[in-house]
């Protein structure tokens, strides 16, 4: 009887031990699947600290591509204008390439989520029908970041006369 309780106690303690091992390694494997899931989330969070700061220099920087856009306009035929639009055109090129898009606006539908109507004039367009930018907008990585500030189409004039 002695060699059947030892057997006995043999089978018991191999029986705990499989089924520590079994619960230590479920244990492990949550642990795993956590720790998975924290450096995906650090990487995100990450991510958008990155995407906040970029946003901010790049707010920053839309007034000097405003400048240069000014400077443009103002620059009389010649080597300084080519200069201004090539430095102009490579600053936003730049730009673009950390995800700046600009807002298109003249000859669109005004759209108040990417558009700010800061005039109305009378117009052939329909009500509404965007008919000059007066300040770019952009959006950054899809956000918007500057709404374009536009003159959109107020009351519709056919034939001379209102409608």
């Amino acid at each position: 009887m002695a060699d059947s309780e030892v057997e006995r106690d043999k089978q018991l303690t191999q029986e705990i031990t499989e089924n520590k091992t079994d619960e230590y390694l479920i244990r492990l494997k949550y642990l795993q699947a956590d720790f998975d899931n924290y450096c995906k989330q650090f990487e995100k969070e990450k991510e958008a600290i990155m995407r906040l700061a970029n946003e901010k220099l790049v707010r920053d920087l839309l007034v000097i591509a405003d400048d240069l856009e000014r400077a443009v306009l103002v620059a009389e035929h010649g080597k300084i204008k080519d200069g201004l639009e090539l430095l102009s055109k490579n600053f936003m090129k730049i730009l673009e390439k950390y995800g700046l898009q600009r807002i298109e606006t003249v000859g669109k539908p005004f759209n108040p989520y990417v558009h700010e109507a800061i005039a109305q004039e009378q117009s052939s367009e329909p009500d509404g029908m965007i008919l000059e930018e007066l300040l770019s907008g952009y959006t950054l990585h899809g956000k918007v970041i500057r709404p374009a500030a536009v003159k959109i189409a107020g009351q519709h004039l056919q034939d001379g006369g209102l409608e």
